[in-house]
């Protein structure tokens, strides 16, 4: 019992403290759709089963050992950061309806777009790892974990559906439309903000 609450309050701590996907599922809600937020949503839980498969597997230890796979996972979180802030940096004001200052996103791509963004976030890395080393008992049966797992795929697309659902009601969206092409840029320049903080944080984990 004590093991369950210490994985359910980590992983809720854990997912509402702000970052990438933060950035990335209210930005899609605000400027595109209520649809490619919740799909974004659904991309990072899928990502966070990355994390989660990687582990059990027993990858997630060598991870932790190993300081050039580790930078090479963030190097890589970092530079995918800074394209996707890039691309909203360099948006276009629209001259004509509002609406068309963000081109439409496909749902594929808004998943693709969450489940990369969590994939290759290096700070999942070390929060999923740190969690079933740590706090995950040897002895816990696999199928236990595997639940725990679910529960943290699950509390990332519950969370971040809630934040797509908030950020795409009809109040708030229609009075920031007006300015989604700076909204735009401002959610561009925090992912490459915290893409240019990953790439120079040290090599702690």
């Amino acid at each position: 019992m004590t093991e369950l609450l210490a994985v359910i309050t980590i992983t809720l701590l854990a997912v509402i403290s702000p970052g990438p996907d933060f950035a990335m599922v209210s930005r899609n809600s605000l400027l595109l759709s209520r649809r490619a937020g919740v799909l974004t949503a659904v991309g990072i839980g899928l990502g966070v089963l990355v994390h989660v498969g990687y582990t059990l597997l027993g990858l997630g230890l060598l991870i932790q050992q190993s300081l050039w796979l580790f930078h090479a996972i963030k190097l890589a979180g970092a530079a995918y950061l800074v394209y996707l802030g890039v691309k909203m940096l360099r948006t276009r004001p629209s001259h004509g309806v509002p609406e068309a200052a963000s081109a439409p996103l496909s749902d594929g791509a808004a998943l693709r777009t969450g489940f990369l963004t969590n994939a290759l976030n290096p700070k999942t890395t070390v929060f999923i790892v740190s969690l079933f080393l740590q706090v995950v008992r040897p002895g816990t049966p696999l199928s236990l974990q595997l639940g725990y797992g679910a529960f943290i795929s699950a509390a990332h697309v519950a969370w971040f559906s809630l934040v797509a659902l908030c950020f795409s009601a009809g109040a708030v969206r229609s009075r920031l439309l007006a300015a989604r092409h700076w909204i735009d840029r401002a959610f561009g320049g925090l992912l490459v903000g915290f893409g240019v903080l990953l790439a120079l944080s040290g090599g702690t984990r």
